[in-house]
């Protein structure tokens, strides 16, 4: 077994291997193009890496996605020379060079809030994420519920978190994009989601399934997925122990997160998303390097998608 820094090393030498153009971690498909298994990986576990090396270690670990929650200090993608308009081509041959796609930019928007002027600025930068995202060819963009107030009615609290999603899935339609509530805070379980998506009554609002927090919240992965397996389009997974009244994140198969059973469920369930890894490292600094954590998802998850039925996809080339 690897200890940890003959761990690491081995990482960065599978990275200077993918930097050179080495792509043994693909396969090839039926029609002859190359293939990955659909995994992908959020920077919010590279806080501190610049968009190249992260695309680069990316696809020297097999992945073929990678989903943007903020690149080094910058959280709001549409400031990130990146993704302005007169860059956006070179971005996205950056990704196809690298059998890379972007299916989700994190906005950092919460649903619940009731200041007026607060919100009206969360949603105008949630709209930006949105024309990002059209223009990157990316077909979703996430938002949180996120706070139920306790001891107030429930009912209008929820019915005005459904307008706001109406309002910006109108807006993410006809951009192509469609906008993901994360099943995070008050807001994972079943019962709740599906109350939300009945209010939102859009086509282009649907779930972003964070497995992590529904199990944490009570819930089996079996149960979600039957009863929202229709909503979801992308997913999060992590694993964790429990940390006095809080978690903490541990390598993947390692704690006491089912995430085996959570990729059977949506295997099972005919699932088309990536199955993506969202190590928090940018909110909790003290968890494993992501050289480590990620490349070690990618072997773990890899196996659990294989044992699954699941089949790997084409990829950009």
């Amino acid at each position: 077994m690897l200890n940890r820094r003959e761990f690491v090393g081995a990482a960065a030498t599978t990275l200077v291997a993918g930097c050179a153009g080495v792509r043994g971690v693909s396969s090839s498909g039926a029609g002859g193009g190359a293939s990955r298994l659909p995994m992908g990986f959020s920077t919010l576990g590279t806080p501190k890496w610049d968009w190249i090396p992260t695309l680069d270690f990316a696809a020297a670990h097999g992945f073929a996605a990678v989903e943007l929650r903020g690149i080094r200090d910058e959280m709001d993608l549409s400031k990130r020379p990146e993704f302005q308009s007169s860059a956006i081509a070179q971005t996205k041959r950056e990704l196809r060079d690298r059998g890379l796609v972007v299916p989700v930019l994190g906005a950092s928007i919460n649903m619940h809030e009731k200041d007026a002027a607060k919100y009206a600025d969360a949603m105008a930068e949630t709209r930006r994420f949105i024309d990002v995202a059209s223009a990157l060819g990316a077909p979703y963009v996430r938002v949180f519920g996120n706070t139920l107030v306790k001891n107030a009615p429930r009912e209008p609290q929820l019915a005005y978190i459904g307008r706001g999603l109406h309002e910006l899935g109108a807006y993410a339609q006809p951009r192509g994009v469609t906008v993901l509530l994360e099943s995070h805070g008050d807001f994972v379980d079943s019962p709740t989601l599906l109350e939300i998506m009945r209010l939102a009554d859009h086509p282009s609002v649907a779930l972003l399934w964070d497995a992590h927090h529904t199990f944490v919240g009570g819930e089996s992965p079996e149960t979600s997925v039957r009863e929202l397996g229709r909503f979801i389009r992308h997913t999060h997974l992590k694993d964790s122990v429990p940390a006095g009244a809080d978690r903490k994140y541990v390598l993947t198969g390692t704690g006491e997160v089912p995430v085996r059973r959570q990729v059977e469920a949506l295997a099972r369930s005919g699932y088309r998303g990536f199955y993506n890894f969202e190590w928090e490292k940018r909110w909790h600094p003290e968890i494993e390097e992501p050289e480590v954590a990620i490349a070690q998802y990618a072997t773990v998850v890899g196996g659990y998608l294989r044992d699954a039925g699941v089949a790997p996809i084409a990829v950009p080339s």
